[in-house]
């Protein structure tokens, strides 16, 4: 298959992932309307969320190992998009928690997975570029998710349960994905030897003298960058409410701030095979830093809208960068294990970062603060990397 083709099936699925997180943090500025939601209510949503997708990113992380990158994507693409359908009927906060938990961790396990079959797809000196534009499918699944936001939310006979049925529409993509997505070459290279190593071996093998620095490394970018993502992002249209705009008002900004991932995930694109992979993607943090720092101080729309678009164009390009570094710091036979574990460990980031804010807002604890604690998860990974990082670029995946 060509790595066009490739890219653009395994991207389809990433838009469609990206899609239903975008809709979730509209739809959190929806429930709390509907149902009258308490914001520790509402970040219990999110973190429930962030639950299923540490265990979905552990779990299906081994399973592609053991069965395959292909079986594992759609697996995972199935589950969160059956589940998605079915929350549009959840009756209350209860039923619409176990359902999260259920996207969660379809979501999860999908996003690892994936960049781990093109990653093994594609020759050495065009990985990381093709690895990025994979996450720009993320950009432009949060920008449909702002569209239908701010589209047809606001129409009561649609609200928030239509939007979710439009999130089950990647259960028929999976169908087309059974006949029509290969395996990776590397995977199928090694298959016989892959599946007689037991679980125990492969996490142990993370924290050998080959991979210790590297697997330290990623657990705290990961925790500290998905901490600070779910925290901000999730809540976004929420911190806009709180800021004194309408519903519709907020949904129309977030919707103008979104179009800035894309060039930030092209900027990173053209960057990942020209710099180094390490300072790319330091760089983009770094960005992301100040970005987050003057965003909770904003007032003015302007100022809002240019942080906003600052914030989304730095921490998407950092998404990106991060995703193409990680499968390149482990061997072929445990290289889905790594990289699923790594977003698990971040994961529990995303449970966290939600509940931080939700508490922090019912203590009327002012958003500058709750930003700058962000910035300062974002300065952890930043050291990490500088540390413990090492170089990938063109690296031959083996």
């Amino acid at each position: 298959m060509s790595t066009k083709k490739l890219l653009i099936i395994a991207g389809t699925g990433w838009l469609f992932d990206a899609m239903d997180v975008g809709l979730l943090s509209f739809i959190l500025a929806a429930l709390k309307q509907d149902w009258g939601l308490s914001p520790e209510q509402l970040s219990l949503i999110g973190s429930v969320n962030s639950i299923g997708m540490a265990i979905g990113a552990f779990l299906f992380g081994i399973y592609a190992d053991k069965k395959g990158r292909k079986s594992a994507f759609l697996f995972t693409l199935l589950m969160f998009s059956i589940a998605s359908g079915l929350s549009a009927f959840a009756w209350g906060l209860a039923s619409l928690l176990i359902l999260r938990f259920f996207i969660g961790m379809g979501l999860g396990g999908e996003l690892p997975v994936a960049s781990t079959l093109v990653s093994e797809s594609v020759e050495p000196e065009h990985r990381g570029r093709i690895v990025v534009l994979l996450e720009s499918f993320w950009a432009v699944g949060w920008i449909l998710a702002a569209l239908i936001a701010y589209f047809l939310i606001p129409i009561p006979a649609i609200g928030w349960r239509g939007a979710m049925i439009i999130c089950a529409i990647p259960a028929f993509y999976a169908l087309y994905l059974r006949f029509n997505l290969p395996d990776s070459s590397a995977y199928n290279s090694l298959n016989l030897n892959l599946k007689k190593e037991s679980v125990i071996k492969k996490v142990n093998s993370l924290l050998t003298s080959e991979f210790r620095r590297s697997t330290i490394m990623l657990w705290i970018v990961w925790f500290c960058v998905v901490f600070s993502y779910y925290g901000m992002f999730l809540w976004l249209p929420s911190v806009m409410m709180m800021k004194g705009f309408s519903m519709i008002k907020s949904f129309q900004y977030i919707l103008l701030m979104t179009f800035a991932q894309l060039p930030g995930y092209f900027s990173v694109a053209w960057l990942i095979e020209r710099v180094r992979r390490k300072w790319v993607l330091i760089t983009y943090l770094l960005g992301t830093l100040i970005s987050a720092y003057l965003f909770g101080k904003a007032e003015s729309v302007n100022l809002l809208l240019v942080y906003g678009a600052l914030l989304s164009f730095f921490n998407l390009g950092a998404w990106g960068a991060m995703y193409a570094y990680t499968p390149e710091q482990y061997s072929t036979n445990i290289r889905a294990t790594g990289s699923g574990i790594a977003a698990s460990v971040g994961r529990i980031g995303g449970i966290l970062g939600p509940l931080m804010v939700g508490f922090l807002v019912a203590k009327d604890i002012s958003l500058s603060v709750i930003f700058r604690i962000f910035s300062l998860s974002i300065l952890m990974a930043i050291m990490a990397i500088v540390l413990l990082g090492k170089e990938t670029k063109q690296t031959p995946l083996i």
